[in-house]
């Protein structure tokens, strides 16, 4: 299984040669474009990251944790959820860090533990993933993109929390 990716590389090689294309002109013009590429997301990538680390490291995060708390109770759903559910759209390496905060304080097999887990995989950083793709490609109105992006957000949470509540209890 391991010998998967070498095969791959091997064998695109071969292909490459039996095609007569100048392997190391294509790879050259690839990271050019790359390059090009990345010139044009940094800017998308570095605003995205300062308005997270804002977010969280401002006291907005807590407060509203602290706002939304009391519907959370009434919806029967666990508040300790909240940081990670609020951070997982925005950016996955937060929300990663919230789950480990998560992990420290009540373990990875809590319910609390295994609920953010289930949660963390169940979703995407859709903000995140919007900005980079249509960033890289320079798409100004995104349409329903974001408003359907973030139903989806909303159902895999709420899909998540059922199905945790369900298998952990």
């Amino acid at each position: 299984m391991s010998a998967i990716v070498p095969i791959g590389i091997v064998l695109l090689l071969l292909y490459a040669v039996l095609c007569r294309v100048r392997i190391f002109s294509a790879f050259l013009e690839g990271a050019e474009r790359a390059l090009l590429l990345l010139k044009k997301l940094i800017p998308c990538l570095a605003g995205m990251l300062v308005a997270i680390t804002v977010f969280r490291d401002s006291g907005a995060l807590d407060a509203l944790t602290r706002i939304l708390r009391p519907v959370t109770d009434a919806l029967g759903v666990d508040a300790r959820l909240l940081p990670l559910i609020l951070m997982r759209p925005l950016s996955g390496s937060a929300a990663i860090a919230v789950l480990s905060d998560l992990f420290t304080e009540y373990g990875p097999d809590s319910v609390v533990g295994k609920t953010g887990s289930v949660l963390l995989g169940a979703s995407e950083t859709l903000l995140y993933s919007l900005a980079l793709y249509f960033g890289s490609v320079g798409i100004r109105k995104t349409r329903f993109a974001v408003p359907l992006a973030l139903f989806a957000s909303i159902v895999s949470v709420v899909a998540g929390l059922v199905f945790s509540r369900l298998f952990f209890g």
